[in-house]
């Protein structure tokens, strides 16, 4: 299963190096402005966003979007005591987000943990992800644990060269109940958001 992953991790990789800059920005755009007409993203009170790298779709404008609609904002902050990914609530984005693991932004220590049962909105990243709602991570397995106890809506976020027929699936890896693209936002179990 591990060698069946990372060939399709390759293949997604390979497509998304011919995706130019300027269109990998208009794309982002597009997406964040798709995601603040849903119901589900303007009904979240409670959301995890992510820091995006640079080949994952540029979500940080959602940030104070949501700040200004008065959403408790959280981000995942690593934690060396337990060795996995935890939600911290931010208020300020200049203040508490800073270089860690990874050297991907995150919430400093000062930022208090939020409790993820409680979080109603939480945008994933990947590598890939099918219409069935699977993802395909990096293959570390710490997004799976992050969101185990989230009741949440879970959106999937890619651009639509990120989305193949089928990913493999593990007994681990959780289930997205939706998906995000530039063009489209659904359900997995093919509604709208």
């Amino acid at each position: 299963m591990a060698e069946t992953k990372e060939g399709l991790r390759r293949r997604i990789r390979d497509r998304m190096r011919g995706f130019a800059a300027a269109d990998r920005a208009r794309a982002s755009q597009a997406l964040c402005g798709l995601l603040t007409r849903q119901k589900a993203w303007q009904d979240s009170r409670q959301i995890l966003l992510f820091m995006p790298m640079a080949d994952e779709p540029d979500i940080y404008p959602l940030l104070e979007l949501a700040l200004a609609a008065g959403k408790a904002v959280c981000y995942p902050r690593y934690s060396r005591e337990i060795g996995e990914y935890e939600a911290c609530r931010i208020t300020d984005p200049r203040r508490d987000l800073a270089p860690g693991r990874y050297q991907i932004a995150e919430p400093v220590a000062d930022c208090p943990i939020f409790p993820r049962n409680q979080l109603d909105f939480v945008l994933v990243p990947g590598v890939g992800f099918d219409e069935a709602g699977h993802r395909l991570g990096r293959g570390k397995g710490y997004y799976d644990r992050l969101l185990v106890p989230v009741r949440g809506i879970k959106c999937g976020v890619a651009f639509e060269e990120q989305i193949v027929e089928e990913v493999p699936i593990e007994s681990h890896d959780l289930k997205l109940d939706c998906i995000l693209t530039p063009i489209r936002c659904f359900f997995a179990s093919g509604g709208p958001v």
